[in-house]
């Protein structure tokens, strides 16, 4: 096991990832609309979340 490359999930890092895994296809934005229609968040705070986390995701490469 590569440590250097474990991912910690926090609740909505977790979330999204169910969400992007179960949609298949997704963007970032579409992340971000999911993410304020579950959670009480504004959308640019939302959007700006999301691609933190997809940034995250591309450097532990777990995205395709």
């Amino acid at each position: 096991l590569d440590f250097g490359k474990l991912l910690c999930l926090n609740e909505t890092a977790a979330w999204l990832w169910k969400f992007a895994a179960d949609a298949g296809d997704w963007t970032v934005e579409s992340l971000a609309d999911a993410l304020c229609n579950e959670y009480d968040v504004d959308p640019a705070r939302a959007l700006s979340n999301v691609k933190n986390i997809v940034s995250e995701w591309q450097k532990v490469n777990v995205l395709e």
